[in-house]
């Protein structure tokens, strides 16, 4: 992990690009309008029908309430402690967070390409990985050229780095 110095991890940071900062905005704003307005609508339609001590539809309200003021108070935690991957002064030469990373899987014999993210923007399907995960911590500090073995839930994946971007 990027430790000291140039491009330095800060405990507490979260590294975000600036487009995976508007996406956790986006879903923030969405949730304080349109998901706040449609639980509470739920909460009252609840209350309508009566006692709400045996109320399920009340209780499942109440609860999707309750998870929804989580989220938004974890977005917004989140989103007071950012800084935006492009501002930091990373090497391009190296494996850090932000780089796009082309890679020869030594045992499928297939190119595969990975972006290295942080855990809120990480979309295993669009090939986002955690710079917290096996092949993403495995990663890092790795140049072109290195053939990497990294350890894994299914056994020791190993990789030729091809390319780096950023």
């Amino acid at each position: 992990m990027l430790t000291g110095g140039v491009g330095a991890i800060m405990p507490g940071q979260v590294y975000l690009s600036r487009e995976g900062y508007q996406k956790l905005v986006d879903q923030l704003e969405f949730l304080k309008t349109t998901e706040r307005q449609r639980i509470a609508k739920a909460i009252g339609e609840a209350r309508a029908q009566g006692d709400i001590s045996e109320n399920a539809e009340y209780d499942a309200a109440k609860d999707a309430q309750a998870h929804n003021e989580a989220r938004i108070s974890q977005l917004e935690e989140t989103l007071s402690n950012v800084a935006f991957i492009e501002d930091m002064n990373i090497p391009s030469d190296k494996i850090f967070i932000g780089a796009t990373v082309f890679l020869m899987d030594l045992d499928l014999n297939k190119k595969i390409k990975y972006t290295l993210v942080s855990p809120e923007e990480a979309e295993f399907g669009e090939n986002r990985i955690s710079v917290f995960s096996p092949i993403g911590n495995g990663l890092l500090t790795h140049k072109a050229g290195d053939e990497v073995s990294i350890s894994v839930p299914a056994g020791i994946k190993r990789f030729k780095v091809l390319d780096i971007k950023r």
